[in-house]
């Protein structure tokens, strides 16, 4: 099954996104990867790569970040990891809430990560009324 991380710059933010994602697909792999080791906010390299490989399979990751360094962090901890044969990691250009609910409902089906990320895409095109 077709893992997710949340990297955020705040730890409640992450760790909130995967406890209501969570209530959709409690069987769905999912880790937060939020804030700096001393709990305060910032993007920390060693917890994006922990939350990937708590929840790595063949199947794939896919990481949502909230910006700016999350996603620079990102990169480069997808680039190391490659390097490990880590490979089907993807970044999600999506809003990270409605993103993460929509991509672990799929995810829970078993669909493959293309379809995963489709459906966390999508979730920037979704009317909230």
């Amino acid at each position: 099954m077709v893992g997710i991380v949340i990297v955020s710059h705040s730890e409640k933010l992450a760790q909130s996104v995967i406890e209501l994602s969570a209530l959709m697909a409690p069987e769905t792999p999912m880790a937060a990867a939020g804030g700096m080791e001393d709990g305060g906010f910032g993007t920390s390299y060693e917890k994006i790569t922990n939350a990937i490989d708590s929840v790595y399979s063949e199947d794939g990751v896919i990481v949502l970040m909230d910006l700016g360094s999350a996603v620079m962090t990102t990169e480069m901890v997808i680039e190391d990891m490659a390097m490990m044969d880590k490979t089907n990691i993807k970044m999600v250009d999506c809003p990270i809430v409605e993103g993460a609910i929509s991509a672990s409902v799929v995810a829970a089906g078993g669909a493959p990560i293309e379809d995963v990320i489709e459906s966390a895409k999508m979730a920037s095109t979704m009317n909230k009324f």
